[in-house]
């Protein structure tokens, strides 16, 4: 197989960190989610714990931003630098290897290239639920409120600096319900379809 990237968007509890995995084992390909985040660090000089307050979080204006910091040097916002520099470090991955990255605004930051292949995964609430309160022991209220609020924060940051719709069909290759299929199927069925994609791409 010749040089893919995957990337994934997840609602939460769909189990698209867990399937990430498996992806890039049944490819033998590298894997980042919370990866990225050390990643990150190391090449921006910013620290692992400040990136991951800010994972995912959009505040402020991304595009007065960028305007204000190419014409007032270096006044950025601070989550408005920690967006540019996982950017930044997501095109380096990228460029030096096949992988899976899992959320982050990759399939936008790598949205140049024709060797990426982009996936959104899903599934009906309950059984996310089922998922959350299995997986981290909480109540099912809680679970419901955590998958409300982490899906709005995820949606918000993916719409706010890609100027994409999070989760809208046109903005993937593949948009597939993990729970019709299953964790494992969902997997083989996206890594499949990736190598599939490749092979058309070289075409």
């Amino acid at each position: 197989m010749s040089k893919v990237i995957v990337t994934i968007g997840r609602q939460y509890g769909s189990g698209g960190r867990r399937i990430g995995e498996l992806v890039a084992k049944e490819l033998g390909i590298s894997f980042y989610d919370k990866e990225l985040i050390t990643e990150t660090a190391k090449k921006s000089g910013y620290s692992e714990e400040v990136l991951k307050n800010n994972d995912e979080k959009p505040t402020g204006s991304f595009l007065y931003s960028i305007v204000i910091g190419a014409n007032g040097g270096d006044s950025l916002p601070l989550d408005n630098k920690l967006f540019l520099a996982q950017f930044d470090t997501i095109k380096d991955i990228a460029s030096k290897n096949s992988c899976v990255i899992i959320g982050r605004c990759a399939d936008y930051a790598l949205e140049e290239r024709n060797d990426v292949f982009n996936v959104f995964i899903y599934s009906d609430v309950e059984k996310r639920i089922k998922r959350v309160v299995e997986e981290y022991g909480v109540e099912e209220k809680k679970a419901a409120d955590i998958i409300n609020k982490t899906d709005k924060k995820r949606a918000s940051y993916y719409n706010f600096y890609s100027g994409k719709k999070w989760g809208k069909a046109e903005s993937y290759n593949l948009c597939i319900d993990s729970g019709k299929f299953g964790i494992e199927n969902t997997a083989k069925i996206i890594a499949d379809c990736a190598i599939n994609f490749e092979k058309s791409e070289k075409k």
